[in-house]
């Protein structure tokens, strides 16, 4: 039995309750579902071009179909002192 990959696909998400994109998928495959969380916070940094109010990282297995989110779903971090959120991740369920 050959082990489960994860990936990571990168979403672009508004503030309504409207779907989220899936705008990019990293090219890393991950060996658990913590060390592609662990990678999120990067691959969200080298997100910043992209034009969506909510930028979202997504972990799950390889060859998993994409799972309709809404970016009312999203759990937002609280503020940092200096900026606004803009980055968040989401755990997947399996």
């Amino acid at each position: 039995m050959e082990p489960i990959l994860f990936v990571m696909a990168i979403l672009g998400c508004g503030e309504s309750d409207a779907a989220c994109r899936e705008v990019r998928l990293d090219q890393a495959r991950y060996r658990s579902e913590a060390s592609c969380m662990a990678a999120t916070e990067a691959a969200l940094l080298r997100s910043g071009d992209l034009a969506f109010p909510t930028i979202v990282a997504h972990c799950r297995p390889d060859g998993a179909r994409a799972q309709p989110l809404r970016g009312s779903e999203v759990l937002r971090p609280g503020p940092a002192p200096d900026r606004a959120p803009r980055f968040a991740a989401v755990r997947s369920s399996r």
